[in-house]
């Protein structure tokens, strides 16, 4: 007897509005996906933050059956010190007026629980989510790199930007898009590391082209750690599911 045919996420642009009804009656949840363009090195794409949630909501829509959103392409990002091409930021207050906004009109429709899904730890950018406001329904924002990642790569505990972890996920997620022959590592003195930790005020170095970290050291395979035990912790942590057991 052949399997079945693997879900597929609900993605509410393909949806009728009956058909977005019935999901809501089913379950009245709703993913955001939150990304960015932003400049991630000369390795990786603009898109990579929003490759990364995108990939996430789509794997628990379809294993949850919680409705999707369209993503949000824009974010709050980093201070560089010179114009990188391609790069567009949006300020703190625009993000959180757009995100309310939408976020009014869903609740309004029967959402009553909010998942905005971002890979982006740069406080402005943190606090323009943060601080939504909806007139009911429940609002988590759930960063997905703000984890602990110890093992799974070499340097889990540096800076992630551009880095080891960002590079590692991006060549899972989305391999064709990633040119490590341009990756070049930019290791911070040990003064300054703590100004890049996760949900600090990032301002880019001036010798950098847009990363931090050591992106030579990423794999696929330390990508796909990174990616599955970021959705293992948001399927117990936030969807209350009990925990998996270990791969093999």
């Amino acid at each position: 007897m052949s399997a079945p045919p693997p879900k597929r996420p609900l993605r509410l642009k393909f949806l009728s509005p009956g058909d977005v009804r019935r999901a809501l009656d089913a379950d009245p949840r709703l993913i955001v996906p939150v990304g960015t363009c932003e400049q991630h090195g000369g390795h990786l794409p603009l898109g990579s933050d929003t490759l990364l949630v995108e990939r996430l909501a789509d794997d628990l829509s379809a294993e949850f059956g919680i409705l999707v959103a369209p993503t949000i392409e824009y974010g709050v990002n980093a201070a560089t010190p010179r114009p990188l091409a391609g790069n567009a930021s949006v300020r703190r207050k625009t993000l959180r007026r757009w995100v309310n906004d939408l976020l009014l009109d869903w609740e309004r429709e029967g959402v009553q629980e909010f998942l905005l899904l971002t890979a982006h730890g740069h406080a402005p950018h943190q606090e323009a989510l943060g601080t939504v406001v909806t007139e009911h329904a429940r609002v988590r924002v759930i960063d997905v790199l703000a984890l602990e990642f110890g093992e799974l790569v070499d340097h889990g505990d540096g800076p992630i930007h551009g880095g080891e972890v960002d590079t590692s996920l991006a060549l899972y997620v989305a391999p064709h898009l990633v040119r490590m022959e341009e990756a070049r590592d930019f290791i911070l003195p040990e003064t300054a590391v703590r100004r890049y930790r996760r949900g600090s005020t990032l301002r880019l170095p001036a010798l950098t082209d847009g990363s931090v970290g050591q992106p030579t050291r990423a794999s696929a395979e330390k990508g796909r750690r990174v990616f599955e035990f970021i959705k293992e912790r948001i399927r117990t942590r936030v969807l209350g599911v009990a925990a998996s057991a270990p791969d093999a």
